[in-house]
């Protein structure tokens, strides 16, 4: 089993989610952030197969490839911050569009690899700003940096697996590739700039008000338990059943947990039980999505998948991460999390 960008946020968690299932985990990533990210207070590098390396790095990527012969992938590695993507489009492009290309690379030629989960983002689709939430038959797009190097990294998989990895020639190649797509993900050991609950729990420590950039923007918030759960669902399926299974997938939360960016704020200071909000709009920055939904039907259709939070319990989920992160082995505090969501 591998997984890139396991240092990460949404990484971190999955690596803890394989761990419990008995998994033998190798990752690949760049370091943690900061010491208070969840991969390190949970102490994962003494958990698996630790490989600090760019995704970038073709080399050491393909020797980690030979040396471990992983049949599953997950590639999580990315650029991940809208924000941060126009200050830094180059690298953004670099690392969302090329890096995925390694590892499709990688996939390709390992006769060993059998399951390939690429992980993108709920903003990888043409935002029109609807209503309705986004199938995974709509078209691509991606107003602002970030999305459309996504939306690039969604079109390369199309490409590769019409081209190399096609379904009808599944028993030439024996590899199944899918891609996953959701946003807005919270939970606990994310400590990543422009985010809602990092920057709300940064001015919680330090007794300042919650400055919001776009209160009124209405997001799909989803525990990272949600999406997760749904790719391990996807990776047994597609085991079963190869051909059936590959493709794209939305993992998005239910309607009643679209909520405004306020609206969530104040969840967070309700069981916080202290603090404040102000609203820090400004209409000369840059552009961030207003509405944005996703449409899950054919995950729950065709994988059975179903949500089991809701915005409550799911702020309160991620709140007691960071309100025990301090005093409680936080390895401990995740698997609690975990068995607690599974029950």
């Amino acid at each position: 089993m591998l997984i890139t960008g396991h240092t990460g946020f949404k990484g971190s968690w999955l690596t803890v989610m394989l761990l419990e299932l008995g998994a033998n985990v190798t990752g690949y990533s760049l370091e943690h952030k900061t010491e208070r990210d969840n991969f390190a207070l949970a102490n994962l590098r003494d958990k698996v197969y630790h490989v600090i390396g760019d995704i970038r790095d073709t080399e050491l990527l393909a020797s980690t490839f030979a040396q471990r012969k992983p049949e599953i992938v997950f590639h999580l590695a990315a650029q991940p911050l809208v924000r941060y993507a126009y200050e830094y489009p180059w690298e953004t492009y670099d690392v969302n569009v090329m890096g995925t290309l390694s590892v499709l690379e990688n996939v390709k030629m390992a006769s060993y690899v059998r399951e390939l989960i690429i992980v993108t983002t709920d903003k990888c689709y043409e935002n029109k700003e609807q209503i309705w939430g986004y199938r995974e038959t709509d078209r691509l797009g991606g107003y602002d940096m970030y999305s459309s190097s996504k939306a690039c990294a969604e079109l390369l998989v199309a490409s590769y697996r019409n081209s190399f990895l096609n379904v009808d020639k599944y028993e030439t190649h024996k590899k199944s590739v899918s891609t996953v797509r959701a946003g807005n993900v919270i939970g606990g050991g994310d400590w990543s700039d422009g985010r809602l609950i990092p920057d709300c729990i940064r001015a919680l420590e330090a007794g300042r008000e919650i400055r919001l950039r776009c209160p009124n923007s209405v997001r799909p918030w989803q525990h990272v338990l949600e999406p997760l759960s749904g790719y391990l669902l996807l990776a047994e399926k597609m085991r079963e059943n190869p051909r059936e299974y590959s493709g794209a997938w939305n993992f998005g939360p239910n309607a009643d947990s679209m909520k405004t960016v306020c609206e969530a704020a104040q969840l967070v200071v309700k069981n916080y039980g202290a603090g404040s909000i102000k609203d820090i709009s400004d209409k000369n920055a840059p552009h961030e999505a207003a509405l944005l939904f996703l449409d899950a039907a054919k995950a729950r259709v065709k994988l059975g998948y179903k949500t089991r939070l809701t915005l409550e319990e799911a702020i309160e989920l991620t709140l007691d991460w960071y309100k025990g992160y301090r005093e409680n082995d936080v390895y401990n505090i995740c698997r609690n999390q975990i068995a607690k969501y599974n029950s």
